[in-house]
């Protein structure tokens, strides 16, 4: 039983039916882990969808409390909280390079939860390749 963590962008595009970017493989994981209760997102996520909303970053076809509600109701995906440990873990991850706390706190995230972070994000990809966390590629 594998625990997923998906990254903003990787919600994004499974609710707005955009699967393409995703591989056949990543797709049949993220539906393995809905089924089997290990399918999460950061608590980051809802916020970082509501800021990139508020700055015209990203358009939804709905109202975006509606959005977030409709998305975490259907798809079998789990918010993983905000912990203070998870919280704390952000700020001390041994990773100078990335300084977006909403990246930090994902990372951190999938680090407490050991789950596999799915994400297009080369940055984190990278971070992950130095054996830090694991990380699978979206697309690959």
């Amino acid at each position: 039983m594998t625990c997923l963590l998906i990254d903003t962008h990787v919600l994004v595009w499974l609710m707005q039916g955009d699967s393409s970017r995703l591989s056949n493989r990543t797709v049949e994981l993220i539906e393995q882990a809905a089924q089997e209760d290990t399918l999460y997102v950061s608590a980051i996520t809802p916020w970082e969808i509501a800021m990139l909303v508020s700055k015209g970053r990203l358009s939804l076809d709905r109202d975006v409390g509606e959005w977030l509600q409709l998305a975490l109701s259907i798809s079998g995906i789990r918010i993983a909280p905000l912990s203070p440990d998870v919280a704390v873990a952000s700020t001390r991850l041994p990773w100078e390079c990335h300084p977006d706390p909403a990246d930090r706190i994902i990372v951190a995230t999938a680090r407490h939860l050991g789950a596999v972070l799915v994400t297009e994000d080369l940055l984190l990809l990278g971070y992950a390749g130095q054996g830090h966390f694991q990380a699978r590629q979206a697309s690959r």
